[in-house]
């Protein structure tokens, strides 16, 4: 009985097992076989063991088939154990098939591992994409900023996606050849009147070489005028050049205000040392009276000088600065 039982399990199980076998690799092998794409029922189960997803697979291929694109199924395996979108890639074929865009598998196999949308890329191909730029502000050379903003309409470039600039750069580009064109124009009134004329100076500079993209067209779709920054400039500028004469200014007061405390301070000096000086006469006359040097005659003769000296001082005096009465 219990042998029996063991029997029932084991039948069980490998009745399971071809079930799932059936439902799976069988299934998936007929799915291929009847839709016209050669996958071996061999090369499904090898799949499972190269833990390739068969489904995908198989899908992809049958796809690739009814669109008639040849691809190898070793190849679709290769692109996802690469880390590739195997089903991305073999609708972008499809899609580049269907519009007459020369696309290998190989070089979409490499636009996709190159971390690019293959698919995106071929309908950009076909159907152009318009890239709005941000705010670009330059000064025309009569001092007034413009302000302006484009439309930029790119067309993907399959050569060079691998390996070329993206949209960053694009706007970067025209961004740059939106001020030159700005910037070189005799006034702002030129570019109000003639926008184009940035779109054409810019088209001219060739700004897509190095890009997967190919430029269009340069559409402008607003211009504004700003601040007129030359005369702001003017202005910081004579601002700044008074600050600087008036610190010049301040700067000879102080060196006037210093060299006239100088010469008080000196003068200064030399009253004390005037002071001081006659503060000695005295003391060398009773020097000279106890030495025996000087007597009292030659005492009164210098008063005499002395009082005549000042005599002759106010005599030389004009009226107004002697007469009291005079001064009032």
């Amino acid at each position: 009985m219990d042998f029996m039982f063991i029997l029932l399990i084991i039948a069980g199980v490998i009745g399971l097992v071809l079930f799932y076998f059936i439902f799976s690799y069988l299934g998936l092998w007929l799915q291929a076989l009847v839709s016209g794409a050669k996958v071996g029922l061999l090369n499904i189960i090898f799949m499972r063991l190269r833990k390739v997803p068969a489904k995908l697979i198989v899908e992809s291929k049958i796809m690739a088939v009814k669109a008639g694109i040849e691809i190898p199924t070793d190849s679709l395996e290769s692109h996802f154990l690469a880390g590739g979108n195997v089903s991305r890639v073999v609708q972008a074929l499809i899609a580049a098939d269907k519009a007459n865009i020369d696309l290998p598998f190989n070089r979409a196999v490499a636009i996709d591992l190159a971390g690019r949308d293959v698919l995106e890329a071929v309908r950009m191909s076909v159907n152009p994409k318009v890239i709005e730029t941000p705010l670009v502000a330059a000064m025309a050379k009569d001092g007034i900023q413009l302000k302006a903003i484009s439309r930029v309409t790119v067309r993907a470039n399959i050569d060079r996606l691998v390996g070329g600039a993206g949209e960053e750069t694009i706007l970067a580009r025209v961004g740059e050849g939106i001020v030159t064109t700005i910037g070189s124009a005799k006034n702002h009134k030129e570019v109000l009147e003639n926008p184009d004329m940035i779109s054409k100076t810019v088209l001219k500079k060739g700004l897509d070489a190095g890009t997967a993209y190919e430029i269009l067209s340069i559409d402008i779709a607003d211009v504004d005028v700003g601040k007129n920054i030359g005369a702001e400039l003017e202005t910081d500028r004579a601002e700044a050049d008074k600050k600087i004469a008036q610190a010049k200014a301040e700067e000879k007061r102080a060196m006037a205000y210093a060299q006239e405390q100088e010469m008080k301070a000196r003068v200064q000096e030399m009253r004390a040392k005037v002071v001081e000086a006659e503060a000695q006469v005295p003391l060398a006359m009773a020097e000279a009276f106890r030495s025996g040097n000087m007597g009292i005659m030659d005492y009164y003769r210098m008063q005499n000088i002395s009082a005549d000296t000042k005599m002759r001082d106010q005599i030389a005096t004009p009226e107004s600065d002697s007469d009291p009465d005079l001064k009032k």
